[in-house]
């Protein structure tokens, strides 16, 4: 027997159940018409990962069952094909508890099996995540049961197919219950949102399953972005003794398709294998599918940020033209008095290289009214950071005044390093929709920038950024002779403290064992204490760590602890 088993690998909008829905069909008369009679969708592919609240909502889940059913009516006709659609269910006993104070979870992350207009088997998520960006416990209430059905190719040859939720594919259990309960071959729908290294770690974790439970897999993965997560897609499969057979293209909408085989007792599967990449182009590439899809899901017509002439928005500007295109690109260059004239010329530079509007608008005439303005309250005090943060808030105006007129979303320019420190201005450079590079360490700035000089991935042009801004010593330029490091520790050693303490939880006492020292160290630990206030109020922006400062970054604003 052959059957063929196709990955519909979908950029699934959330909350767009009708939309959703005809992806599915569309792929799944694409994929029939081709030879396959198994379908797999990712989880929760009919509304889309992740709805939060919404799921809370009765009418959704209602729209999901409505879709759910339509894409059973529309196919049908399509005798012999199955259609795996991950979608949430309200579940057996009732909607739960839910008053002012208490919610008890009665619905459920779930697959509904499809054949021939009919439901034939369903499956509740056995194992909710509730940490880093998940909050599944929120929302659903664990399944009890095994999912095992029947696929069958075109001969009508049968493989018997266990049926898993992401989760539950990191834990024994679920896999070896179904490969007791006659499962030949798993099939794992999943939304695992991306961080540098991800790929790698799933396909060792679903590795050590299929060696344990003696039956190959298959990975079926989505790809897209939504909110501060991407998905990269990368579906693959893997024969029974681990190695493996298959990848799906990453960042890339795909009908994967692994063909199984059964020769004697074993299943063996077939499939294209996509090349590998470093971890530079992965990170490319998640930042600018999370921009495209923030503005194009959210129907934003366009981008525009301030160019300075340093490394963080020389970044920014080549992200969002990889992501957009040039002609939905808009950028300002804004100098003050302390501006050098190599930042406006880099400024020219690369917006001249990018192919993008440029403008520039001084902010001197509006700096030296505020400061007359407040010349009375400000007597016999020296100037300080309150004049350089005015300076930011001008630009912030100025930038949010073309976004208000002209409908294009700030983004702002930030990179994680200034968001941990609090090395960024409220109401200035913070002011924006969506922060592109805010869990990006400034070192990793540098590296990506440098990457994409010797790379053109998207037919944009080489070498967009000019060397010098790389080169050049970072500044905020908001003083005379101003850099980075009057302020903060060298890059490499902040960042080196950064990613112990704030990405793994290392304590002061365990990164000084390290070699650092304590002095650094604990000053680095306070900044990001007492900046946790302005974190809150920054623009939700694309995570590509394992922690970044969002939704798995949970901390109190008031707080008396020391780490």
């Amino acid at each position: 027997m052959s059957l063929k088993i196709c990955v519909a690998q979908l950029n699934y909008c959330v909350g767009d159940m009708p939309g959703n829905a005809e992806k599915i069909i569309a792929a799944a008369r694409s994929a029939y018409a081709d030879g396959a009679r198994l379908l797999l969708t990712p989880e929760l592919a009919i509304c889309g990962y992740a709805a939060e609240d919404l799921f809370l909502r009765p009418s959704f889940i209602q729209a999901c069952d409505d879709a759910v059913n339509r894409v059973a009516r529309e196919l049908a006709g399509l005798k012999g094909l199955t259609v795996v659609v991950g979608t949430p269910t309200q579940g057996d006993n009732g909607k739960g508890l839910r008053t002012k104070s208490v919610e008890v979870q009665q619905r459920h992350n779930a697959a509904r099996v499809l054949r021939e207009g009919r439901i034939i088997e369903s499956y509740a998520k056995r194992e909710l995540p509730n940490y880093q960006v998940f909050d599944e416990r929120r929302y659903f209430a664990p399944g009890q049961g095994t999912c095992v059905f029947q696929a069958e190719d075109e001969a009508g040859s049968a493989i018997s197919i266990g049926l898993l939720i992401c989760e539950d594919a990191w834990f024994e259990e679920p896999a070896r219950l179904a490969r007791d309960a006659g499962a030949e071959l798993l099939v794992v729908i999943n939304a695992s949102p991306f961080h540098v290294g991800k790929g790698d770690e799933r396909e060792q974790m679903m590795r050590s399953r299929v060696l344990a439970t003696g039956l190959p897999l298959i990975y079926a993965h989505l790809v897209g972005g939504q909110d501060e997560i991407v998905f990269e897609g990368r579906s693959f499969a893997l024969q029974a003794d681990g190695v493996l057979a298959g990848r799906a293209e990453s960042f890339k909408e795909n009908l994967f398709v692994a063909q199984a085989e059964r020769s004697l007792s074993a299943i063996n599967l077939i499939a294209d294998t996509a090349p590998e990449r470093s971890a530079e182009a992965d990170l490319w590439d998640a930042l600018v599918l999370g921009v495209r899809d923030y503005l194009g899901k959210n129907g934003f017509p366009g981008a525009i940020l301030g160019l300075s002439g340093g490394i963080d928005s020389a970044l920014v500007l080549a992200i969002a033209v990889d992501a957009l295109g040039a002609d939905k690109v808009r950028t300002v260059m804004m100098p003050s008095p302390y501006t050098a004239d190599i930042s406006w010329i880099d400024a020219r530079e690369m917006a001249g290289r990018m192919k993008v509007r440029y403008d520039e608008i001084s902010i001197v005439p509006e700096f030296e009214a505020f400061k007359a303005s407040l010349a009375g309250e400000f007597k016999g005090l020296k100037e300080d950071t309150t004049e350089e943060n005015i300076q930011a808030r001008i630009r912030g105006v100025f930038l949010m005044a073309l976004s208000n007129k002209f409908g294009s979303i700030v983004l702002t320019t930030g990179n994680k390093s200034e968001m941990a420190t609090g090395y960024c201005t409220l109401y200035g450079d913070m002011a924006g929709g969506f922060a592109v590079i805010k869990d990006l360490l400034k070192t990793t700035v540098f590296r990506l920038a440098r990457w994409r000089n010797e790379h053109d991935p998207y037919g944009t042009g080489r070498k967009p950024i000019p060397e010098r801004i790389i080169t050049r010593p970072p500044s905020a330029e908001l003083r005379p002779d101003q850099t980075d490091q009057d302020s903060l520790p060298p890059y490499e050693v902040l960042d080196a403290i950064l990613a112990r303490y704030m990405e793994n939880d290392e304590g002061v006492d365990g990164i000084v064992a390290a070699g650092f020292d304590r002095a650094i160290v604990v000053r680095v630990a306070s900044l990001i204490r007492i900046n946790e206030y302005k974190r809150r109020q920054a623009p939700v922006g694309i995570r590509v760590t394992h922690r970044s400062f969002g939704k798995d970054w949970r901390y109190p604003i008031t707080s008396k602890f020391r780490a």
